[in-house]
């Protein structure tokens, strides 16, 4: 129990300090690895609560593939830090205020929080005993079950953000060859090979 405590400890500290790090670096490349730092602490924190699978779900798709394309995308763009930097005291009160609300209004959702009696009873399925059930298992059993709709609901608001994100970041540019897939299709033998008769010891 000690050794876990320690652990607990560790794995929040670390990443609280990661945390701040990410967002008080001066180097844009600093701050996506510290976010890595944070999000295997996250991680470890996830081991210790037993829910492994969403510390390797965190792992893989933050650490592997987000936190990766984002280190990628700040050492490849050539970021101006004094450009980025200017104005930053400029809008400090604007920040704080909204911050200190946003954390005024958390507060007050946590103290009214009430966990209701009968929570547990409104389940449509009986849930299994946890040693029955794997972790992985249990977080399908209530995303697949319980809340189906919405699951599918925030996968079609993700593909709308995604095909939008597209649509407006794409841009045509003249004097670029784009492909034509009808025209592909369409294109007949003689337009796309020229058969020579080469008769022997002469060039073409």
């Amino acid at each position: 129990m000690i050794v876990q405590a320690l652990a607990f400890y560790l794995f929040a500290a670390i990443m609280v300090a990661s945390a701040v790090m990410v967002i008080s670096s001066r180097n844009p490349v600093h701050s996506v690895l510290f976010l890595i730092l944070a999000f295997f602490n996250a991680a470890g924190l996830f081991v210790l609560l037993g829910a492994e699978f969403l510390a390797m779900i965190l792992v893989v798709v933050y650490v592997g593939a987000v936190a990766v394309l984002f280190l990628f995308v700040v050492m490849m763009l050539d970021v101006n830090i004094a450009e980025l930097r200017h104005g930053f005291l400029q809008y400090l009160p604007i920040g704080a205020l909204i911050g200190l609300i946003l954390l005024v209004e958390l507060g007050m959702v946590a103290g009214a929080w009430v966990i209701s009696p009968g929570a547990g009873a409104a389940a449509h399925l009986p849930i299994p005993p946890p040693d029955q059930v794997t972790n992985t298992a249990a977080l399908g059993h209530v995303l697949y079950d319980h809340y189906v709709y919405l699951f599918q609901s925030a996968g079609l608001i993700l593909l709308v953000a995604m095909v939008g994100a597209i649509v407006l970041t794409l841009r045509q540019r003249e004097g670029v060859r784009r492909q034509s897939i009808a025209r592909q299709i369409s294109r007949r033998r003689d337009e796309a090979i020229e058969v020579k008769d080469v008769t022997s010891g002469s060039g073409v």
